[in-house]
């Protein structure tokens, strides 16, 4: 059993012992918390909810809905939503903030409280500590009877996310439809089957295979939109003779492609043909994490406009964006932050952009991806025990590499001319992530093999 608290919200398995998993009276407890802390922050009364489709997501949003009327907190239930929806829903009603209930990539016997500001983007580090210490001093005051918070359930907003798409100059919804694309949506059962088909029916997309599409959170494998994890959607986009396929993770801020000969068009690069289009258009900086692929990078100079680094974290690079007026930025595991419609990772902007690009570009996917610089990343980890010291690691790793280029804005990040190794603690699991680009797979999983053989000769 396992609880996680930290700058990406409350997260943890569903069952066994309060404090050592996502139990109800953990639920209570943090849900109270966030609440309290909203209302001490904004002053505003009103929270927006939305859940995906995991199997727990009823009883988990029956929890916090109840929490938050017992602070008198009046609550606007979007149901089955999506992450970025429900961000754009926090701006929209002027509430003081919002919790999404979803583990987004985690297997179905996890889920978790993702916390908004009123701004309908992530709290940051500061803000979360405040939650946290409130939570763990129970100096929670909850309302009287006559002052509890009303619930008002509200199905609207699919159809506003979807209106304010289109509404965006670079979405060419001509262009799309005649385009006439045959697509293959992979929603792993989750709340993207609802929300994927209709976006892509209101872009004019006329012939569109569900696959997995019941939002009946009975994920048919790993949620996660990684390449082992979409074998059945490469497989029908080549049954279906299909232009593409589209992935998304379980509260839809995640966005994969299937190339028309089956093969993945890669996470890492979701957001460089997203961010080409957008730079095609306009001249601008870009913002990605450290651990995201240099290709962005090599777009962006490109286009003549200047790429920035940020931490590892949605609310980082967010704020990196901010800083530097990036015009499009996110992150390398397929999440698209289009600051036009709203700073948070959002696959159904993603996915409309992508499409533009696609029908504009006039060829196949496959030669799309040609296009942009071959790079590779290895993607490992290393679980980690109660006795291991993660500083005194990362301090003997960055100590043999001194004379290398290196960031430690989070974790480590070492440099080798193009090639680069990152290595940090992850904010939602117990492990070390340990991230290295080549311009070869091979370059990339030996530079992952040293490193690791590194750290345990440190152990």
């Amino acid at each position: 059993m396992t609880l996680i608290k930290s700058i990406s919200g409350i997260r943890g398995t569903i069952g066994g012992k309060a404090g050592n998993a996502l139990t109800p009276a953990d639920i209570v407890k943090f849900t109270a918390a966030f609440g309290s802390w909203v209302v001490k922050k904004t002053d505003i009364k009103k929270v927006v909810v939305g859940r995906d489709a995991r199997i727990s997501g009823q009883m988990v949003l029956n929890l916090v809905t109840g929490t938050l009327q017992g602070l008198g907190i009046d609550v606007i239930d979007l149901g089955l939503s999506t992450t970025p929806t429900v961000e754009i829903a926090v701006l929209a009603e002027n509430a003081g903030g919002g919790i999404i209930i979803t583990a987004s990539h985690n297997p179905k016997q996890w889920n978790a409280l993702k916390l908004l500001n009123n701004h309908g983007e992530f709290i940051n580090e500061a803000d979360g500590a405040e939650v946290l210490e409130l939570a763990e001093s129970g100096e929670v005051v909850f309302a009287e009877v006559n002052h509890l918070g009303k619930v008002s359930s509200d199905a609207t907003y699919l159809q506003k996310h979807i209106d304010l798409i289109l509404a965006l100059p670079l979405v060419d919804v001509e262009a799309i439809r005649n385009a006439n694309f045959k697509i293959v949506v992979d929603a792993v059962n989750s709340t993207g089957g609802i929300f994927v088909p209709a976006l892509l029916q209101a872009l004019g997309v006329e012939v569109i295979h569900e696959l997995f599409c019941e939002p009946d959170g009975d994920f048919p494998h790993n949620p996660e939109p990684l390449p082992e994890n979409l074998l059945a959607l490469s497989k029908e986009v080549l049954s279906k003779n299909a232009d593409l396929g589209i992935a998304v993770d379980p509260d839809v801020d995640r966005l994969c492609f299937v190339c028309e000969d089956g093969n993945v068009f890669g996470e890492e690069y979701t957001l460089v043909a997203v961010a080409d289009y957008v730079l095609k258009n306009k001249t601008g900086n870009t913002v990605s994490n450290l651990s995201s692929t240099r290709a962005l990078r090599d777009v962006t100079e490109k286009a003549n406009g200047e790429y920035f680094a940020a931490a590892v974290g949605e609310v980082n690079v967010v704020n990196r964006m901010k800083e530097v007026n990036a015009i499009i930025g996110g992150e390398g595991n397929g999440g698209v932050i289009y600051p036009e419609l709203h700073y948070g990772r959002d696959a159904l902007v993603g996915i409309a952009l992508f499409l533009t690009h696609l029908a504009k570009f006039g060829k196949s996917v496959s030669v799309l991806r040609s296009t942009y610089p071959s790079y590779h990343i290895s993607k490992n980890k290393i679980t980690l025990t109660p006795e291991m010291d993660i500083d005194a690691l990362l301090e003997s790793v960055k100590q043999k590499y001194q004379r290398q280029p290196h960031s430690v804005i989070d974790g480590l990040k070492i440099e080798f001319g193009s090639d680069w190794v990152h290595l940090r603690r992850s904010n939602t699991e117990p492990i070390i992530r340990i991230y290295s680009e080549g311009n070869s797979e091979q370059v990339a999983n030996s530079l992952a093999n040293k490193i690791i053989s590194d750290i345990k000769e440190a152990l």
